[in-house]
Protein backbone atom coordinates (compact mmCIF):
# COMPACT_ATOMS: atom_id res chain seq x y z
CA UNK A 1 0.00 0.00 0.00
CA UNK A 2 1.08 3.42 -1.31
CA UNK A 3 1.19 6.64 1.63
CA UNK A 4 -2.06 7.87 1.38
CA UNK A 5 0.00 11.16 1.21
CA UNK A 6 0.45 9.94 -2.13
CA UNK A 7 -1.42 12.91 -4.11
CA UNK A 8 -3.02 10.13 -7.00
CA UNK A 9 -3.07 7.51 -4.56
CA UNK A 10 -5.13 9.52 -2.40
CA UNK A 11 -7.66 10.93 -5.35
CA UNK A 12 -7.96 7.22 -6.06
CA UNK A 13 -9.12 6.72 -2.79
CA UNK A 14 -12.04 9.48 -2.56
CA UNK A 15 -13.32 8.15 -5.58
CA UNK A 16 -13.61 4.86 -3.60
CA UNK A 17 -14.94 6.19 -0.88
CA UNK A 18 -17.62 8.29 -2.67
CA UNK A 19 -18.70 5.15 -4.39
CA UNK A 20 -19.04 3.37 -0.99
CA UNK A 21 -21.28 6.23 0.20
CA UNK A 22 -23.43 6.50 -2.93
CA UNK A 23 -24.40 2.70 -2.35
CA UNK A 24 -21.89 1.41 -4.81
CA UNK A 25 -20.53 -1.25 -2.53
CA UNK A 26 -18.52 -2.83 -5.22
CA UNK A 27 -16.52 -2.63 -8.52
CA UNK A 28 -18.57 -4.72 -11.35
CA UNK A 29 -18.18 -6.69 -13.93
CA UNK A 30 -20.06 -5.57 -17.28
CA UNK A 31 -23.03 -7.22 -18.56
CA UNK A 32 -23.35 -10.04 -21.68
CA UNK A 33 -21.48 -8.30 -24.44
CA UNK A 34 -23.49 -6.77 -27.03
CA UNK A 35 -22.51 -9.85 -29.42
CA UNK A 36 -23.69 -12.59 -27.61
CA UNK A 37 -26.99 -10.47 -26.91
CA UNK A 38 -27.82 -10.47 -30.74
CA UNK A 39 -26.57 -14.14 -31.07
CA UNK A 40 -30.00 -15.33 -28.95
CA UNK A 41 -32.02 -12.49 -29.91
CA UNK A 42 -33.99 -14.03 -32.77
CA UNK A 43 -34.67 -17.10 -30.51
CA UNK A 44 -36.46 -14.67 -27.98
CA UNK A 45 -36.09 -12.17 -25.01
CA UNK A 46 -33.54 -12.94 -22.62
CA UNK A 47 -33.08 -11.38 -19.14
CA UNK A 48 -29.84 -9.95 -20.54
CA UNK A 49 -31.32 -8.35 -23.12
CA UNK A 50 -33.48 -6.38 -20.74
CA UNK A 51 -31.02 -6.27 -17.73
CA UNK A 52 -27.32 -6.21 -16.44
CA UNK A 53 -26.21 -9.32 -14.24
CA UNK A 54 -24.10 -7.32 -11.78
CA UNK A 55 -20.82 -9.52 -10.60
CA UNK A 56 -18.97 -8.60 -7.54
CA UNK A 57 -15.74 -8.58 -8.79
CA UNK A 58 -12.46 -9.24 -6.81
CA UNK A 59 -11.91 -6.35 -4.44
CA UNK A 60 -8.12 -4.96 -3.22
CA UNK A 61 -8.50 -4.54 0.50
CA UNK A 62 -5.42 -3.84 2.61
CA UNK A 63 -5.41 -3.12 6.29
CA UNK A 64 -2.63 -1.71 9.42
CA UNK A 65 -1.92 -4.73 11.90
CA UNK A 66 0.34 -6.27 14.20
CA UNK A 67 2.75 -9.45 14.30
CA UNK A 68 4.27 -10.43 17.88
CA UNK A 69 5.84 -13.59 18.44
CA UNK A 70 9.46 -11.67 16.90
CA UNK A 71 12.60 -12.89 18.09
CA UNK A 72 14.08 -9.73 18.97
CA UNK A 73 13.65 -8.69 15.13
CA UNK A 74 10.78 -6.06 15.17
CA UNK A 75 10.15 -2.33 16.14
CA UNK A 76 8.12 0.36 17.99
CA UNK A 77 8.09 2.61 14.97
CA UNK A 78 4.54 3.71 14.23
CA UNK A 79 3.03 6.53 12.64
CA UNK A 80 0.76 9.09 15.27
CA UNK A 81 -2.51 8.28 13.27
CA UNK A 82 -1.86 4.59 12.53
CA UNK A 83 -0.78 4.33 16.49
CA UNK A 84 -4.08 5.70 17.73
CA UNK A 85 -6.32 3.39 15.04
CA UNK A 86 -4.15 0.17 16.50
CA UNK A 87 -4.88 0.99 20.20
CA UNK A 88 -8.64 1.50 19.77
CA UNK A 89 -8.77 -1.38 17.58
CA UNK A 90 -6.53 -3.72 20.07
CA UNK A 91 -8.73 -2.35 23.19
CA UNK A 92 -11.72 -4.16 21.64
CA UNK A 93 -9.73 -7.06 20.77
CA UNK A 94 -8.66 -8.29 24.44
CA UNK A 95 -10.35 -9.26 27.21
CA UNK A 96 -8.19 -7.43 29.51
CA UNK A 97 -6.89 -4.70 29.64
CA UNK A 98 -2.95 -3.48 29.06
CA UNK A 99 -0.58 -0.92 28.41
CA UNK A 100 -1.13 -1.02 24.67
CA UNK A 101 1.73 1.43 23.77
CA UNK A 102 4.26 -0.69 25.59
CA UNK A 103 2.96 -3.63 23.84
CA UNK A 104 3.29 -2.34 20.49
CA UNK A 105 6.83 -0.87 21.66
CA UNK A 106 8.53 -4.26 21.91
CA UNK A 107 10.87 -5.62 19.87
CA UNK A 108 9.05 -8.82 19.88
CA UNK A 109 5.98 -7.13 17.80
CA UNK A 110 5.73 -4.93 14.69
CA UNK A 111 3.47 -3.11 13.05
CA UNK A 112 2.99 -4.03 9.65
CA UNK A 113 0.61 -3.21 6.72
CA UNK A 114 -1.38 -6.36 5.67
CA UNK A 115 -2.61 -7.32 1.83
CA UNK A 116 -5.37 -9.27 0.39
CA UNK A 117 -7.38 -9.25 -2.49
CA UNK A 118 -11.37 -10.96 -1.61
CA UNK A 119 -11.87 -13.21 -4.91
CA UNK A 120 -14.98 -12.07 -7.56
CA UNK A 121 -18.58 -13.04 -6.04
CA UNK A 122 -17.03 -13.79 -2.47
CA UNK A 123 -19.07 -15.42 0.03
CA UNK A 124 -18.97 -14.76 3.69
CA UNK A 125 -16.49 -16.09 5.77
CA UNK A 126 -14.48 -17.42 2.39
CA UNK A 127 -10.73 -17.29 3.06
CA UNK A 128 -7.88 -15.74 1.14
CA UNK A 129 -3.88 -15.37 0.95
CA UNK A 130 -2.98 -11.78 2.78
CA UNK A 131 0.70 -10.58 2.54
CA UNK A 132 2.33 -8.84 4.93
CA UNK A 133 5.43 -6.67 5.20
CA UNK A 134 6.66 -3.92 7.70
CA UNK A 135 5.96 -0.26 7.53
CA UNK A 136 8.37 1.36 5.12
CA UNK A 137 11.06 3.15 6.81
CA UNK A 138 10.94 1.26 10.29
CA UNK A 139 13.71 -0.87 12.03
CA UNK A 140 11.66 -4.04 11.94
CA UNK A 141 14.64 -7.03 11.14
CA UNK A 142 12.55 -9.59 10.04
CA UNK A 143 8.94 -11.11 10.55
CA UNK A 144 10.01 -14.87 10.62
CA UNK A 145 7.81 -17.15 13.06
CA UNK A 146 5.60 -14.36 13.61
CA UNK A 147 1.47 -14.43 13.90
CA UNK A 148 -0.36 -11.91 12.64
CA UNK A 149 -3.04 -10.66 15.22
CA UNK A 150 -6.46 -10.50 13.49
CA UNK A 151 -6.43 -7.28 11.66
CA UNK A 152 -9.27 -5.52 9.91
CA UNK A 153 -9.17 -5.12 6.14
CA UNK A 154 -10.76 -2.02 3.65
CA UNK A 155 -11.20 -1.08 0.41
CA UNK A 156 -7.39 -0.91 -0.51
CA UNK A 157 -6.08 2.88 0.02
CA UNK A 158 -8.95 4.33 2.23
CA UNK A 159 -7.96 4.19 5.66
CA UNK A 160 -8.44 7.31 7.47
CA UNK A 161 -11.63 8.14 4.83
CA UNK A 162 -13.56 4.19 5.07
CA UNK A 163 -14.69 2.20 8.00
CA UNK A 164 -16.56 -0.25 6.12
CA UNK A 165 -14.73 -3.41 7.26
CA UNK A 166 -14.70 -5.84 4.10
CA UNK A 167 -12.69 -8.85 5.36
CA UNK A 168 -10.43 -9.77 8.43
CA UNK A 169 -6.98 -11.63 8.32
CA UNK A 170 -4.66 -13.19 10.81
CA UNK A 171 -2.71 -16.15 11.58
CA UNK A 172 1.22 -17.67 11.09
CA UNK A 173 3.42 -16.24 9.01
CA UNK A 174 4.80 -17.84 5.89
CA UNK A 175 7.87 -17.00 4.09
CA UNK A 176 9.00 -18.67 1.70
CA UNK A 177 12.53 -20.29 1.80
CA UNK A 178 12.25 -22.50 -1.67
CA UNK A 179 11.89 -20.35 -4.51
CA UNK A 180 15.41 -18.44 -4.62
CA UNK A 181 18.57 -18.82 -2.40
CA UNK A 182 18.04 -15.21 -0.90
CA UNK A 183 15.58 -15.38 1.34
CA UNK A 184 13.43 -12.11 2.10
CA UNK A 185 12.49 -12.28 6.07
CA UNK A 186 10.47 -9.09 5.45
CA UNK A 187 7.90 -10.38 2.90
CA UNK A 188 5.74 -12.89 4.33
CA UNK A 189 2.03 -14.49 3.92
CA UNK A 190 -0.60 -15.63 6.24
CA UNK A 191 -1.76 -18.47 3.37
CA UNK A 192 -5.79 -18.62 3.39
CA UNK A 193 -6.03 -16.47 6.35
CA UNK A 194 -7.91 -13.75 5.05
CA UNK A 195 -11.79 -13.82 5.44
CA UNK A 196 -14.97 -12.59 3.86
CA UNK A 197 -16.80 -10.22 6.25
CA UNK A 198 -19.93 -9.97 4.21
CA UNK A 199 -22.01 -11.74 1.41
CA UNK A 200 -21.15 -10.35 -1.66
CA UNK A 201 -24.84 -10.24 -4.01
CA UNK A 202 -25.08 -10.51 -7.25
CA UNK A 203 -27.77 -8.25 -8.25
CA UNK A 204 -30.06 -7.53 -11.67
CA UNK A 205 -30.43 -3.95 -12.97
CA UNK A 206 -33.21 -3.43 -15.13
CA UNK A 207 -32.33 -0.69 -17.80
CA UNK A 208 -35.43 0.95 -18.18
CA UNK A 209 -36.68 0.67 -15.00
CA UNK A 210 -40.65 -0.88 -14.92
CA UNK A 211 -42.26 -2.75 -12.12
CA UNK A 212 -43.69 -5.04 -14.59
CA UNK A 213 -40.97 -5.90 -15.68
CA UNK A 214 -38.70 -6.59 -13.05
CA UNK A 215 -41.54 -8.52 -11.63
CA UNK A 216 -42.15 -10.87 -14.87
CA UNK A 217 -37.84 -11.27 -14.48
CA UNK A 218 -38.24 -12.50 -10.73
CA UNK A 219 -41.69 -14.59 -11.43
CA UNK A 220 -39.46 -16.54 -14.02
CA UNK A 221 -36.45 -16.71 -12.11
CA UNK A 222 -38.49 -18.10 -9.34
CA UNK A 223 -39.81 -20.66 -11.85
CA UNK A 224 -36.79 -21.88 -13.15
CA UNK A 225 -34.91 -22.17 -10.25
CA UNK A 226 -37.11 -22.22 -6.87
CA UNK A 227 -39.00 -20.10 -4.99
CA UNK A 228 -36.55 -17.40 -3.17
CA UNK A 229 -34.28 -17.15 -6.23
CA UNK A 230 -34.76 -13.49 -6.69
CA UNK A 231 -35.72 -10.69 -4.72
CA UNK A 232 -36.87 -7.53 -5.91
CA UNK A 233 -35.53 -4.57 -4.07
CA UNK A 234 -36.72 -1.62 -6.11
CA UNK A 235 -38.30 -0.42 -9.11
CA UNK A 236 -35.24 -1.73 -11.18
CA UNK A 237 -33.19 -3.90 -8.83
CA UNK A 238 -33.06 -7.60 -8.14
CA UNK A 239 -31.13 -9.12 -5.37
CA UNK A 240 -29.99 -12.84 -6.35
CA UNK A 241 -29.99 -16.00 -3.67
CA UNK A 242 -27.54 -18.25 -5.89
CA UNK A 243 -29.36 -21.81 -5.61
CA UNK A 244 -27.19 -24.33 -3.65
CA UNK A 245 -26.34 -26.15 -6.69
CA UNK A 246 -24.20 -23.02 -8.08
CA UNK A 247 -22.82 -21.62 -4.76
CA UNK A 248 -19.47 -22.39 -6.50
CA UNK A 249 -20.06 -21.35 -9.28
CA UNK A 250 -21.40 -18.13 -9.19
CA UNK A 251 -20.08 -17.01 -12.49
CA UNK A 252 -21.63 -19.75 -14.44
CA UNK A 253 -24.44 -18.98 -12.74
CA UNK A 254 -24.68 -15.74 -13.83
CA UNK A 255 -24.30 -16.43 -17.15
CA UNK A 256 -27.19 -18.80 -17.12
CA UNK A 257 -29.42 -15.74 -15.40
CA UNK A 258 -28.15 -13.51 -18.68
CA UNK A 259 -29.34 -16.21 -21.29
CA UNK A 260 -32.61 -17.37 -19.65
CA UNK A 261 -35.46 -16.97 -22.05
CA UNK A 262 -38.76 -14.94 -20.46
CA UNK A 263 -41.01 -17.05 -22.63
CA UNK A 264 -40.92 -20.60 -21.55
CA UNK A 265 -43.58 -22.15 -23.72
CA UNK A 266 -43.12 -25.44 -24.58
CA UNK A 267 -43.46 -24.81 -28.16
CA UNK A 268 -40.90 -22.44 -28.29
CA UNK A 269 -38.73 -23.74 -25.94
CA UNK A 270 -38.50 -27.08 -28.57
CA UNK A 271 -37.86 -24.68 -31.56
CA UNK A 272 -35.09 -22.77 -29.68
CA UNK A 273 -33.31 -25.96 -28.14
CA UNK A 274 -33.00 -27.23 -31.72
CA UNK A 275 -31.69 -24.08 -32.58
CA UNK A 276 -28.71 -24.18 -29.96
CA UNK A 277 -28.16 -27.92 -30.10
CA UNK A 278 -26.56 -27.32 -34.35
CA UNK A 279 -25.10 -24.59 -32.97
CA UNK A 280 -23.40 -26.04 -30.53
CA UNK A 281 -22.47 -28.63 -32.60
CA UNK A 282 -20.94 -26.14 -35.05
CA UNK A 283 -19.61 -23.34 -32.88
CA UNK A 284 -16.77 -22.92 -30.47
CA UNK A 285 -18.72 -20.60 -28.23
CA UNK A 286 -19.64 -21.68 -24.89
CA UNK A 287 -22.86 -19.08 -24.78
CA UNK A 288 -25.33 -22.27 -26.22
CA UNK A 289 -24.20 -24.44 -23.88
CA UNK A 290 -24.84 -22.04 -21.48
CA UNK A 291 -28.23 -21.17 -22.95
CA UNK A 292 -29.19 -24.84 -23.08
CA UNK A 293 -28.49 -25.33 -19.42
CA UNK A 294 -30.89 -22.00 -18.06
CA UNK A 295 -33.64 -23.65 -20.56
CA UNK A 296 -33.24 -26.97 -18.45
CA UNK A 297 -34.33 -30.74 -18.71
CA UNK A 298 -35.85 -29.82 -21.96
CA UNK A 299 -32.69 -30.14 -23.68
CA UNK A 300 -31.62 -33.18 -22.77
CA UNK A 301 -33.05 -35.48 -25.60
CA UNK A 302 -31.54 -33.41 -28.51
CA UNK A 303 -28.26 -32.97 -25.99
CA UNK A 304 -27.91 -36.42 -25.90
CA UNK A 305 -27.36 -36.43 -29.69
CA UNK A 306 -24.17 -35.26 -29.66
CA UNK A 307 -22.65 -37.49 -27.18
CA UNK A 308 -21.92 -39.70 -30.51
CA UNK A 309 -20.20 -36.39 -32.43
CA UNK A 310 -16.64 -37.37 -33.71
CA UNK A 311 -15.57 -33.63 -31.88
CA UNK A 312 -14.21 -34.21 -28.40
CA UNK A 313 -14.69 -31.10 -27.56
CA UNK A 314 -18.74 -30.85 -28.85
CA UNK A 315 -18.74 -34.25 -26.59
CA UNK A 316 -17.19 -32.56 -23.53
CA UNK A 317 -19.72 -29.61 -23.93
CA UNK A 318 -22.70 -32.16 -24.32
CA UNK A 319 -21.46 -33.99 -21.45
CA UNK A 320 -21.13 -31.23 -19.12
CA UNK A 321 -24.32 -29.47 -20.00
CA UNK A 322 -26.40 -32.82 -19.30
CA UNK A 323 -24.62 -33.76 -16.07
CA UNK A 324 -25.44 -30.15 -14.88
CA UNK A 325 -28.81 -30.92 -15.85
CA UNK A 326 -28.89 -33.39 -13.29
CA UNK A 327 -28.70 -36.27 -16.12
CA UNK A 328 -26.14 -39.25 -15.42
CA UNK A 329 -26.52 -40.28 -18.77
CA UNK A 330 -23.61 -38.57 -20.10
CA UNK A 331 -21.21 -39.84 -17.31
CA UNK A 332 -19.30 -42.43 -19.48
CA UNK A 333 -18.49 -39.98 -21.88
CA UNK A 334 -17.24 -37.51 -19.16
CA UNK A 335 -15.09 -40.47 -17.55
CA UNK A 336 -13.62 -41.72 -21.22
CA UNK A 337 -11.95 -38.04 -21.39
CA UNK A 338 -10.90 -37.69 -18.16
CA UNK A 339 -9.07 -40.78 -18.41
CA UNK A 340 -8.06 -40.66 -22.30
CA UNK A 341 -3.93 -39.71 -21.74
CA UNK A 342 -3.80 -37.79 -25.53
CA UNK A 343 -7.12 -35.92 -24.75
CA UNK A 344 -6.66 -32.07 -24.71
CA UNK A 345 -10.31 -31.87 -22.20
CA UNK A 346 -9.36 -34.23 -19.52
CA UNK A 347 -8.97 -31.22 -16.28
CA UNK A 348 -12.13 -29.66 -17.87
CA UNK A 349 -13.93 -33.03 -17.90
CA UNK A 350 -12.62 -34.40 -14.24
CA UNK A 351 -13.59 -30.56 -13.20
CA UNK A 352 -17.34 -31.06 -14.40
CA UNK A 353 -17.89 -33.97 -12.56
CA UNK A 354 -16.76 -32.89 -9.58
CA UNK A 355 -18.83 -30.25 -10.15
CA UNK A 356 -22.27 -31.61 -10.35
CA UNK A 357 -21.31 -35.33 -10.26
CA UNK A 358 -22.70 -37.67 -7.91
CA UNK A 359 -20.35 -38.51 -5.00
CA UNK A 360 -19.77 -42.14 -4.93
CA UNK A 361 -18.66 -41.28 -9.33
CA UNK A 362 -16.47 -38.45 -8.44
CA UNK A 363 -14.68 -40.79 -5.79
CA UNK A 364 -14.17 -43.59 -8.47
CA UNK A 365 -13.04 -41.61 -11.13
CA UNK A 366 -10.52 -39.23 -8.69
CA UNK A 367 -9.23 -42.52 -7.62
CA UNK A 368 -8.20 -44.39 -10.65
CA UNK A 369 -6.80 -40.77 -11.93
CA UNK A 370 -4.56 -40.68 -8.47
CA UNK A 371 -2.19 -43.14 -10.69
CA UNK A 372 -2.43 -41.22 -13.71
CA UNK A 373 1.16 -40.27 -15.79
CA UNK A 374 0.05 -36.62 -15.37
CA UNK A 375 1.11 -35.11 -12.46
CA UNK A 376 -1.60 -32.07 -13.19
CA UNK A 377 -4.31 -34.79 -13.45
CA UNK A 378 -2.97 -36.81 -10.44
CA UNK A 379 -3.20 -33.39 -8.32
CA UNK A 380 -6.53 -32.85 -9.32
CA UNK A 381 -8.06 -36.07 -8.67
CA UNK A 382 -6.34 -35.84 -5.06
CA UNK A 383 -7.99 -32.65 -4.63
CA UNK A 384 -11.58 -33.61 -5.26
CA UNK A 385 -10.89 -36.86 -2.96
CA UNK A 386 -8.98 -34.60 -0.10
CA UNK A 387 -13.04 -32.55 -0.25
CA UNK A 388 -14.45 -35.69 0.39
CA UNK A 389 -12.98 -36.97 3.21
CA UNK A 390 -12.25 -40.47 0.90
CA UNK A 391 -10.46 -42.59 2.76
CA UNK A 392 -8.07 -43.31 -0.36
CA UNK A 393 -6.36 -40.15 1.61
CA UNK A 394 -4.78 -40.17 5.14
CA UNK A 395 -4.79 -36.91 6.77
CA UNK A 396 -3.11 -35.70 9.59
CA UNK A 397 -3.61 -32.03 11.00
CA UNK A 398 -0.12 -31.26 12.65
CA UNK A 399 1.10 -28.37 15.60
CA UNK A 400 -2.61 -26.97 14.64
CA UNK A 401 -0.85 -25.65 11.47
CA UNK A 402 -0.65 -27.40 8.78
CA UNK A 403 -2.50 -30.68 6.96
CA UNK A 404 -0.05 -34.17 6.19
CA UNK A 405 -1.38 -35.60 3.32
CA UNK A 406 -0.43 -39.36 2.17
CA UNK A 407 -1.65 -41.11 -0.46
CA UNK A 408 -0.60 -44.85 -0.61
CA UNK A 409 -0.48 -46.72 -4.14
CA UNK A 410 1.45 -44.45 -6.50
CA UNK A 411 4.27 -45.87 -8.55
CA UNK A 412 5.74 -42.61 -8.98
CA UNK A 413 7.04 -40.99 -5.45
CA UNK A 414 6.01 -36.97 -5.19
CA UNK A 415 5.96 -34.73 -2.13
CA UNK A 416 3.89 -31.50 -3.42
CA UNK A 417 3.47 -28.74 -0.98
CA UNK A 418 0.75 -25.78 -1.38
CA UNK A 419 1.60 -22.25 -0.92
CA UNK A 420 -1.38 -20.72 -1.26
CA UNK A 421 -4.59 -21.41 0.41
CA UNK A 422 -4.43 -24.26 3.40
CA UNK A 423 -1.06 -25.48 4.10
CA UNK A 424 -0.65 -29.05 3.41
CA UNK A 425 2.28 -31.64 2.28
CA UNK A 426 1.31 -34.49 0.64
CA UNK A 427 2.91 -37.21 0.09
CA UNK A 428 2.38 -39.11 -2.94
CA UNK A 429 3.27 -42.51 -3.32
CA UNK A 430 3.16 -43.02 0.78
CA UNK A 431 5.14 -44.45 2.40
CA UNK A 432 8.11 -42.41 1.51
CA UNK A 433 11.64 -43.31 3.47
CA UNK A 434 14.61 -41.46 3.42
CA UNK A 435 17.98 -43.24 2.89
CA UNK A 436 20.11 -44.90 5.27
CA UNK A 437 22.64 -42.03 5.48
CA UNK A 438 21.30 -38.45 5.89
CA UNK A 439 22.52 -35.43 6.48
CA UNK A 440 20.65 -32.13 5.82
CA UNK A 441 20.97 -28.70 7.75
CA UNK A 442 18.45 -25.74 7.31
CA UNK A 443 20.08 -22.61 6.10
CA UNK A 444 21.00 -21.17 9.39
CA UNK A 445 22.06 -24.07 11.00
CA UNK A 446 19.43 -24.41 13.56
CA UNK A 447 17.76 -27.66 12.23
CA UNK A 448 19.75 -31.06 11.93
CA UNK A 449 18.74 -34.64 9.85
CA UNK A 450 21.25 -36.92 10.51
CA UNK A 451 21.52 -40.87 10.26
CA UNK A 452 24.65 -42.78 9.10
CA UNK A 453 24.74 -46.44 7.78
CA UNK A 454 23.26 -49.03 10.28
CA UNK A 455 21.76 -46.43 12.49
CA UNK A 456 18.35 -48.04 13.43
CA UNK A 457 16.75 -44.47 13.56
CA UNK A 458 17.21 -40.55 12.58
CA UNK A 459 18.55 -37.81 14.76
CA UNK A 460 16.50 -34.27 14.33
CA UNK A 461 18.47 -31.96 16.19
CA UNK A 462 17.02 -28.17 16.85
CA UNK A 463 18.75 -25.74 18.12
CA UNK A 464 16.12 -23.38 20.92
CA UNK A 465 14.38 -20.76 18.88
CA UNK A 466 14.63 -18.32 21.79
CA UNK A 467 17.19 -19.85 24.39
CA UNK A 468 20.28 -20.44 21.91
CA UNK A 469 22.01 -22.20 24.31
CA UNK A 470 19.99 -25.11 24.20
CA UNK A 471 20.15 -27.97 21.87
CA UNK A 472 16.82 -30.12 21.45
CA UNK A 473 17.16 -33.60 19.82
CA UNK A 474 14.77 -36.03 19.10
CA UNK A 475 15.01 -39.72 16.95
CA UNK A 476 12.84 -40.67 14.20
CA UNK A 477 11.93 -43.76 11.80
CA UNK A 478 13.03 -43.10 8.45
CA UNK A 479 9.84 -43.06 7.12
CA UNK A 480 9.14 -39.47 6.11
CA UNK A 481 6.06 -38.68 7.23
CA UNK A 482 7.29 -39.62 10.92
CA UNK A 483 10.46 -37.07 10.41
CA UNK A 484 7.86 -34.46 9.49
CA UNK A 485 5.40 -34.60 12.93
CA UNK A 486 8.90 -35.30 15.04
CA UNK A 487 9.93 -31.96 13.56
CA UNK A 488 6.71 -29.52 13.21
CA UNK A 489 4.83 -31.19 16.41
CA UNK A 490 4.62 -29.34 19.36
CA UNK A 491 5.75 -29.62 22.83
CA UNK A 492 3.51 -32.63 24.60
CA UNK A 493 3.83 -30.17 28.04
CA UNK A 494 4.08 -26.27 28.50
CA UNK A 495 6.93 -26.27 30.55
CA UNK A 496 8.84 -27.95 27.36
CA UNK A 497 10.78 -30.68 29.00
CA UNK A 498 8.74 -33.63 27.29
CA UNK A 499 8.83 -33.45 23.21
CA UNK A 500 6.89 -34.64 21.29
CA UNK A 501 7.92 -32.63 18.86
CA UNK A 502 10.49 -29.63 17.86
CA UNK A 503 7.72 -27.42 16.74
CA UNK A 504 9.52 -26.57 13.22
CA UNK A 505 7.57 -23.99 10.97
CA UNK A 506 5.67 -25.43 7.77
CA UNK A 507 7.85 -23.27 6.10
CA UNK A 508 11.29 -23.96 7.79
CA UNK A 509 9.43 -27.62 6.96
CA UNK A 510 8.61 -27.65 3.06
CA UNK A 511 12.50 -25.92 3.04
CA UNK A 512 14.18 -28.83 4.79
CA UNK A 513 11.62 -30.97 2.16
CA UNK A 514 13.26 -29.05 -0.89
CA UNK A 515 16.80 -29.98 0.39
CA UNK A 516 16.27 -33.56 1.29
CA UNK A 517 15.08 -34.52 -2.28
CA UNK A 518 17.88 -32.11 -3.96
CA UNK A 519 20.62 -34.24 -2.17
CA UNK A 520 18.32 -37.53 -2.81
CA UNK A 521 17.95 -38.29 0.67
CA UNK A 522 14.40 -39.33 -0.35
CA UNK A 523 13.70 -40.97 -3.54
CA UNK A 524 10.97 -38.56 -4.57
CA UNK A 525 10.19 -35.63 -7.03
CA UNK A 526 9.52 -32.01 -5.26
CA UNK A 527 6.64 -29.63 -6.33
CA UNK A 528 5.14 -27.11 -4.99
CA UNK A 529 2.48 -24.69 -5.87
CA UNK A 530 2.70 -21.04 -6.86
CA UNK A 531 3.06 -18.17 -4.59
CA UNK A 532 -0.34 -15.96 -3.57
CA UNK A 533 -0.68 -13.59 -6.47
CA UNK A 534 -1.68 -10.22 -4.41
CA UNK A 535 0.10 -7.51 -6.15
Amino acid sequence: MKSVSNKKVFLIAVLFFVCFVSGCSRIFRAGQSAKKSEELAELGTTIGMLADVIVPESIPVDGFGLVGGLNGTGSAECPPQVRDYLKQYILTQLPERIDIDKFINRKDTAVVQVYGVIPAAASKNQCFDVQVTPLPGTQTISLENGWLYRTELILRGTFGISTRVLAAAEGALFIDKITSSKVDTKLAYVLGGGRVAEENIINLVIRKPDYRVTSLVRSRLDGRFGYGTAKAVSPNRIELNVPDKYRGTKQRFAEIVRTLFLDNRPESSRERIKTLVNKLASSRDDIYEIALEAIGNESLDELSALLNSSDEQVRLRAARCMLNLGSDQSMPTLREIAGDGNSAYRLEALEAIARFGKRDDIAAISRILLGDHDFDIKLAAYEQLQKLNDFSISQRLVARSFYLDQVAQIKQKTIFVFRSGQPRIVLFGSPIYCSDSIFVQSADGNITINASPGDDYVSIIRKHPRRRDVILQLKSSFELANIIITLCEEPLTKDEQVYQGLGVSYADMIALLKQMCDKRAISAEFRASPLPKIG
